[in-house]
């Protein structure tokens, strides 16, 4: 699901490892799991927005991954490491890296909600972190991923960043335990966006659960322990490609929907 790191990070097409390099055969693909129709969470209190009109960033946002900027209203997110640079006269490589720009926000349970738009991104996403949790890379817990083709949620904490989960990878013997560890951990449904157009994006994220509705469309959903982590202590926003555009954010804190 990622496709380059930071020093000391993940690459983002690590994070894409699970399905492409153990995607089943198409007459053995796993089915999908059904979205549920209704929401899964009841939002509560507003914990944050932001609508980017205000001359200085709110103190919440911090930089990530270069580089994110507030052009015309908009919180626009453009890869800017999209090259690896060897390692060279003693200094580390740099690997390629989507942007990503973070807001210190704890959260349990939430519904985080955005506009979205393409403006030859590939990939826009909204991600929890827990950078105190040393059981996953960085702390990487879960993640909700749409390109112009999908929507992928990814179970980061218990599936592809995974401390033994990515020591696994360098062992081609462990090719088949490592399919079997990775199993049920990701999903991507199938979708078709437009660039130049601006979409709302909600993600709900309950217990161990995650579901994504686009413009009000159920699109993808996850169940899977990682995404029950108790202490999410980041959202970041991340841009795969040139540009991705954010606007109207909101994160509230949320319950599970009661069931009858």
């Amino acid at each position: 699901m990622h496709i380059l790191i930071r020093p000391g990070h993940f690459i983002l097409a690590s994070v894409l490892f699970a399905t492409a390099s153990f995607a089943a055969p198409a007459d053995k693909a796993p089915k999908l799991p059904k979205v549920p129709s209704k929401p899964i969470a009841v939002k509560k209190e507003l914990l944050f927005s932001d609508d980017f009109q205000g001359a200085t960033p709110d103190s919440k946002w911090h930089k990530v991954v270069p580089t994110f900027a507030v052009e015309n209203g908009v919180l626009k997110g453009t890869q800017t490491r999209d090259k690896t640079i060897p390692a060279a006269d003693g200094k580390p490589e740099v690997t390629a890296h989507a942007a990503v720009h973070g807001l210190e926000l704890p959260t349990k349970d939430s519904v985080v909600e955005a506009k979205i738009r393409f403006d030859g991104a590939t990939m826009i996403d909204v991600e929890f972190d827990d950078r105190k949790y040393t059981g996953a890379h960085y702390g990487h817990l879960c993640r909700a991923q749409v390109r112009l083709n999908g929507v992928t949620i990814i179970d980061e904490r218990d599936g592809g960043m995974k401390n033994e989960i990515r020591a696994m990878r360098n062992d081609p013997s462990k090719k088949e335990e490592l399919g079997k560890a990775l199993a049920g951990r990701q999903v991507t449904y199938p979708a078709k966006y437009e660039t130049g157009k601006w979409y709302n994006l909600v993600v709900e994220t309950v217990g161990d659960e995650m579901r994504v509705t686009i413009d009000g469309e159920p699109v993808a959903y996850l169940k899977s322990s990682g995404i029950a982590h108790e202490t999410k202590s980041k959202i970041e926003l991340g841009v795969a490609g040139k540009d991705g555009c954010f606007d109207d954010i909101k994160v509230y804190n949320a319950e599970p929907v009661k069931k009858k």
